[in-house]
């Protein structure tokens, strides 16, 4: 009789609808020393069962929060990246603006030149306008 209801049981734990009670059957009887022969196949799974369900984690678990490197690097990541871009674009400017200013001194350097030239050459237009001047007041 007994041996027919291990076996029934047996046929429910595998199907997986056992309940705690008729899981503890099982458990003791696997464990005796007089199991049916048909039945020494189960016998070593019943065994590590028992001895599993006794085992306790015995190290301590740390309860300090980690923290999360990589969100914090790529934060910063960002911030240096935007950082360069807005001060990256007021250099390029400040350059474009020290560029620009460098070819219009350029530009008038060349235009102050050129009017020097120009107004040599008017010196000596006012010579010969004082000349024919003269040449007219003669006659």
């Amino acid at each position: 009789m007994e041996l027919d209801n291990i076996e029934k049981l047996l046929e429910k734990y595998f199907e997986a609808s056992t309940t705690v009670a008729e899981e503890e059957q099982l458990r003791a009887y696997f464990s005796q020393e007089n199991v049916a022969t048909h039945l020494e196949q189960y016998k070593p799974m019943f065994t590590y069962f028992s001895i599993a369900k006794e085992e306790r984690y015995t190290k301590q678990v740390p309860l300090k929060p980690s923290v999360n490197y990589y969100k914090w690097i790529s934060v910063a990541a960002a911030v240096v990246l935007t950082f360069g871009i807005y001060f990256g674009n007021q250099y390029q400017e400040k350059k474009k603006a020290e560029y620009a200013y460098e070819e219009t001194m350029k530009a008038f350097e060349l235009l102050a030149e050129n009017f020097n030239r120009g107004t040599e050459k008017v010196a000596y237009l006012k010579e010969f306008e004082e000349a024919k001047q003269k040449i007219y007041n003669n006659n």
